[in-house]
């Protein structure tokens, strides 16, 4: 009796660790649930030196965190360039869609990955071109531009010849992994989305929505202003299954200075890096300051710092391009790796730039327009009475206390005092009605000096100042006084 006790003690440990095996393995679900299905996803592991960062920068270090894992392999000789996720619209599993280029073709290519549900792994779909073959200008992102929820997947970003592009493509009528390109747009220039509200019927999925037209704005070549521009709406035909042009007009830039104009847009290295690093407050559709809004670019850190309602966001400056308007800048998030802003940067006046931003999370990307707009110097923004004349240069000579100063009509200055002679340009203007003298030295360790310019008794008295945000203000030097020279 006992040995029968011990022989089935022993039989049931077994039996019960036969079980536990039977099911951590999922045997169990296997034999009663052959059907089910299961969802692989790879994971790629790349092994790198230990010591590889220690002579790259941050920026370096955080594109690199970027996540760029396909569902299945590409070619050997195709390099995956961007990478977006898509909930399906017809399964559980996500779609995928792949931008890559190859070492033959200058274009940036687009391929689509879906999941096959009765082979259970990801398939390769179809492949088309893009407009787009400057891989660190690229975004691309989803959205219902045609408001019937079916979401168009749309890549954005610069060719080889510095144009912008943007590329559409929308998932065919009844046809589950079909898609069709539905615009390319080319431009010297500028490409928006241009939102409009959708009603709450539309929200709420009782009913579609209004498409969105696509605006490009290029240089117009008819005009000698090279601010002048002009504007082409593009609008979704439902007969023709593409976007179409439908309206083209013409839009005046501010008149400001050519030549100089022309210098902050020839392209050349570092010159409009340099016009606009700065502090720049926003400009509402009103025409009024708000303060509370700025940016900040600094060129030389490669920081781009944001400011809205006591928030202060900093952007690593990653990579910049000219454009015909000013500058296409690709930045990302200090704190959040996988935030990226594009920002599209279009000169306006000698002081005031406008603003697009795309922001791109690689989550779900929506077209963001919180940082639109125009943004005007912060040197000139809080001025009540922003400079209101230009006086013209002189021909005149005076003994002052630097030494003989001779002014010519051509806008230039020199000062004598025995050898030592300074030459430079200068330009008279009035701020809140009050004369200056603006004198930029050629060389030296301080190029710019601004004087207050008083009349007393005949003779004139120049007070150096300083203009900034807050105004004029007296730095409380002694005053120079300009004795006019009559016989020269």
């Amino acid at each position: 009796m006992k040995k029968t006790f011990i022989g089935f003690s022993i039989g049931f440990a077994v039996l019960s660790i036969l079980l536990i095996v039977f099911l951590a393995t999922g045997t169990a679900e296997q034999i009663f649930n052959p059907q089910a299905d299961e969802l692989t996803k790879t994971k790629v592991i790349t092994v790198r030196e230990t010591n590889e960062f220690t002579s790259v920068s941050q920026s370096d270090y955080i594109r690199w965190e970027e996540n760029l894992a396909t569902k299945i392999p590409l070619e050997d000789t195709e390099t995956v360039v961007a990478v977006l996720n898509k909930e399906s619209d017809d399964s559980p599993a996500e779609e995928q869609f792949v931008l890559y280029r190859t070492a033959s073709e200058s274009a940036v290519s687009i391929t689509f990955l879906s999941y096959n549900e009765r082979s259970r792994v990801y398939e390769r779909i179809w492949s088309m071109p893009t407009a787009v073959s400057r891989p660190e200008t690229i975004t691309i992102f989803n959205q219902d531009l045609i408001g019937d929820r079916n979401s168009c997947v749309i890549v954005t970003g610069m060719n080889s010849k510095n144009e912008h592009t943007m590329t559409v493509f929308r998932r065919a009528p009844g046809q589950r992994n079909a898609h069709r390109k539905i615009a390319e747009i080319q431009i010297e220039g500028s490409i928006i989305i241009q939102d409009a509200g959708r009603s709450l019927a539309y929200q709420q999925g009782i009913s579609s929505g209004q498409s969105f037209n696509i605006a490009a704005y290029g240089h117009d070549n008819s005009s000698a202003n090279i601010l002048d521009q002009i504007e082409t709406i593009y609008s979704f035909s439902s007969a023709s299954g593409q976007y179409e042009q439908i309206r083209v007009s013409r839009i005046p830039g501010t008149q400001i200075e050519q030549r100089r104009l022309r210098e902050i847009l020839s392209g050349a290295p570092g010159v409009f890096e340099g016009f606009i690093n700065d502090l720049w407050y926003f400009v509402s559709p009103q025409g009024t300051i708000d303060t509370s809004q700025y940016l900040y670019f600094n060129p030389e850190r490669k920081e781009i710092i944001f400011f809205m309602d006591g928030a202060q966001q900093v952007f690593i400056w990653q990579t910049s391009t000219h454009t015909r308007y000013g500058l296409y800048i690709r930045s990302q998030n200090i704190s959040i790796n996988t935030l990226y802003r594009f920002i599209d940067i279009e000169l306006e006046s000698l002081d005031s730039i406008r603003l697009r931003v795309n922001e791109d999370v690689r989550i779900r990307i929506t077209a963001n327009t919180t940082w639109d707009g125009s943004y005007r110097r912060a040197g000139t923004a809080n001025r009540k009475d922003a400079v209101s004349k230009i006086l013209p240069a002189i021909d005149a000579v005076y003994d002052t206390s630097w030494g003989r100063l001779m002014l010519t009509s051509s806008g230039q200055y020199t000062i004598s005092s025995g050898q030592n002679v300074r030459s430079g340009n200068y330009v008279f203007y009035t701020i809140e009605n009050i004369n200056l003298i603006e004198m930029r030295q050629s060389g030296g360790e301080e190029s710019r000096m601004v004087y207050k310019m008083e009349s007393v008794a005949g003779v004139t008295i120049l007070s150096r100042v300083r203009v900034g945000t807050g105004g004029i203000h007296d730095l409380l030097d002694p005053p120079v006084t300009l004795t006019p020279v009559t016989n020269d």
